[in-house]
This record gives structure tokens, C-alpha cells and sequence, in this order.
């Protein structure tokens, strides 16, 4: 019941590829790789090559849009969409995280075509060691070894999709395992405009404003912090009325 609680029809993710700024050459390598190959299975059944693959990774600076890409992929493809929480995989009863780990997969095999997305994915499936507690260990080898285990039925679309700002802090058996990776950078100029043009739609905007002009201005942000840099100006616009009441 845990893991069905972050279980998200596509129907009702809010985020669609309109949702998402400045990251259109990104998008129509996922549109490629990973939605086609799921919505036009009849074109790739002669082909095991084709097939779409069992691990994405989206990694780069906070705030870029890694998780909206997710959703909107989830959306976009049809799938089902299971945004894991790592925290309900342990517990505190010896062997019960491996069996939480292989429910994952379990419900996820069911309701497929399914997303199981790990957001700072980092942190769970780190680079391993000997300090390593037995039972993280054991549970980040059934993990795996349960993922392998989604290569072996062709007709299965389970898709682990995975986020981070530290892809070198990940386990090499991980990075194996997520053939499709993405870098999703801070935004240039270009990429700036379009995000602005995308937060002010249909806000009453004064002449004055030039959104160029601030895209410039703004080099070094990330798409969270222009969203958030436009709803400080507008909270100036809430306290000039509020002084002039």
C-alpha cells in the first residue's frame, strides 16, 4: 500500500512538454528514444535493438526541470508513473527492504506501461563500499538485481528513469544499467527567453518590461530560480497597493 500511494495515473500529471522551457533538443532525443519506441511498438517487434530502454538518466544542476521532464514523459507516453520515494524502502526488520524493493517491481510489471522515477537518485544508489551497512548493501543488489531482471522479457515497458546533480556519486553498475542519459544544463541566453515568455504567459506585464533584456541579465540562472525571481517582482507590485490602501 506504501508504494501504491506514489502511484500517479498519466491522466493526471498536470506537466505536459508545453510545461517545459528552453529544453527542446532534449526533448526530441527522449521523444526518439524512449516515447516512440513505447507508443509504435509495432514498428520495432522485428528488432531487439530498437527497443526502448530499461534505465534513463537526467542528470544536471539543480532547478534545470529533470523532474518536470520526467513526468511529462510519463504523460506523453501513457505510462504509469511511480514517483519512489527511497525512505519507504528501509525498514527496520531485517529482509524486509528486499522485499519492499522487489513490491516495486512486482507492481510496476502489473500496471505496465510504467515510469518508476528516483529522484536525487544519487543518494540511494551511490557508489558502493565496504562501510556500507549489510542491509543497504543487499538491498541495492536485489534493487539491481531485479532491474536485470526487466531485460530479459522483451515485451515488458518498465522504465527505471533516475535524477541527480552528482552522476559521478553514482555506482558504475548503475550508470550500466541507465543507457540513455541526459544532460539537462543551466540555460543559455536563448533558453532564458523562452523560459520567461513561458512563466509570464497570460501575466498582466508593463510595457516597461523587457523580457530579453532580463534574460541577459539573468546568465547563471536556473529555470526554478527565474520562476522565482519573477514571483518576488510580482510580490512588489502586492506591496506597493498594499502601501497605497
Amino acid at each position: 500500500m506504501m508504494i501504491a500511494s506514489h502511484l500517479v495515473d498519466p491522466a493526471e500529471i498536470s506537466v505536459n512538454w508545453a510545461s517545459i522551457g528552453g529544453l527542446s533538443h532534449i526533448i526530441n532525443e527522449i521523444k526518439e528514444t524512449v516515447i516512440l519506441p513505447i507508443k509504435r511498438r509495432d514498428l520495432f517487434t522485428d528488432s531487439h535493438l530498437t527497443q526502448p530502454p530499461k534505465g534513463v538518466l537526467l542528470h544536471g544542476p539543480p532547478g534545470c526541470g529533470k523532474t518536470m521532464i520526467a513526468k511529462a514523459t510519463a504523460k506523453e507516453a501513457g505510462c504509469r508513473f511511480i514517483n519512489l520515494d527511497v525512505s519507504i524502502l528501509t525498514d527496520k526488520w531485517y529482509g524486509e527492504s528486499q522485499k519492499l524493493a522487489s513490491a516495486v517491481f512486482t507492481l510496476a510489471m502489473k500496471i505496465q506501461p510504467c515510469i518508476v522515477f528516483i529522484d536525487e537518485i544519487d543518494s540511494f544508489l551511490r557508489n558502493r563500499n565496504i562501510q556500507d551497512h549489510e542491509a543497504t548493501a543487499m538491498m541495492k543488489a536485489q534493487f539491481m538485481t531485479l532491474w536485470d531482471g526487466l531485460g530479459t522479457d522483451t515485451n515488458c515497458t518498465v522504465i527505471v528513469m533516475g535524477a541527480t546533480n552528482r552522476p559521478h556519486d553514482l555506482d558504475q553498475a548503475i550508470l550500466r544499467r541507465m543507457p540513455a542519459s541526459f544532460h539537462v544544463p543551466l540555460p543559455n541566453l536563448t533558453q532564458r527567453k523562452d523560459i520567461l515568455k513561458l512563466i509570464m504567459d497570460g501575466e498582466p506585464l508593463d510595457r516597461a518590461v523587457n523580457l530579453d533584456i532580463l534574460a541577459g541579465k539573468a546568465e547563471g540562472m536556473s529555470g526554478s530560480d527565474l520562476k522565482e525571481m519573477c514571483r518576488n517582482a510580482s510580490m512588489y507590485r502586492v506591496r506597493d497597493f498594499m502601501k497605497s490602501e
